[in-house]
C-alpha cells in the first residue's frame, strides 16, 4: 500500500534523493519549510518505510568495475529449496548489483559489475557450481545511457 504524502513530502523527498548529505537547513530553505517540520516529515517517511536507506552512490569505473553485464537465466528448476539457494546464492555475491524475477521466457535478470570479462568468467563459474542453471546468457553493456536512483515522483 503506497504511503499518503503531499507535495511538501514529495519536494523533501526530490532534495533527498538529489543529496541526502544536505542539511536539514538546506533542505527547508528549498522547499519552502522551516527545520522542524522537516526533520519531523523526515522521521516520519523513514518509519513508514518510505526512505529506507541513506547511501553513498560509488563511481564503479573508478573504482576499477568498469564491465557491466546483464546476465538472463533460464532454468527448469523452480522447486522451493532450489530457488532459496538460488536467491541465497544471489544475496552472497556483491557483483550481483540487481537481481529481478521476471515474467516471459526469461527467468531472472541480473545486473553484474565486474572488473572484466575474466572476472565475469569467474563469477560464472562460481555461479553456477552452486545452483543448476539450464541456460545462461551474457550481454555486455558498451556504453551506459543512463542510470538513475532518482524516483519519479
Amino acid at each position: 500500500m503506497a504511503a499518503q504524502l503531499d507535495e511538501l513530502d514529495r519536494k523533501i523527498l526530490g532534495e533527498l534523493q538529489l543529496d541526502a548529505s544536505q542539511s536539514l537547513d538546506e533542505i527547508a530553505r528549498k522547499v519552502g519549510s522551516s527545520k522542524t517540520p522537516v526533520w519531523n516529515r523526515i522521521r516520519r517517511m523513514r518509519e513508514q518505510g518510505v526512505i529506507t536507506r541513506q547511501t553513498a552512490i560509488l563511481d564503479a569505473e573508478a573504482l576499477g568495475l568498469e564491465a557491466c553485464f546483464f546476465v538472463l537465466i533460464r532454468t527448469s528448476e523452480h522447486e522451493a529449496d532450489w530457488q532459496r539457494k538460488f536467491l541465497k546464492t544471489l544475496r552472497d555475491r556483491p557483483e550481483v548489483l540487481e537481481a529481478h524475477r521476471l515474467a516471459g521466457d526469461i527467468d531472472y535478470i541480473l545486473k553484474v559489475r565486474v572488473k572484466n570479462a575474466r572476472a565475469y568468467d569467474q563469477f560464472y563459474q562460481a555461479l553456477i557450481s552452486e545452483v543448476k542453471i539450464y541456460n545462461v546468457t551474457a550481454l555486455l553493456s558498451m556504453e551506459e545511457i543512463k542510470s538513475t536512483t532518482v524516483l519519479p515522483l
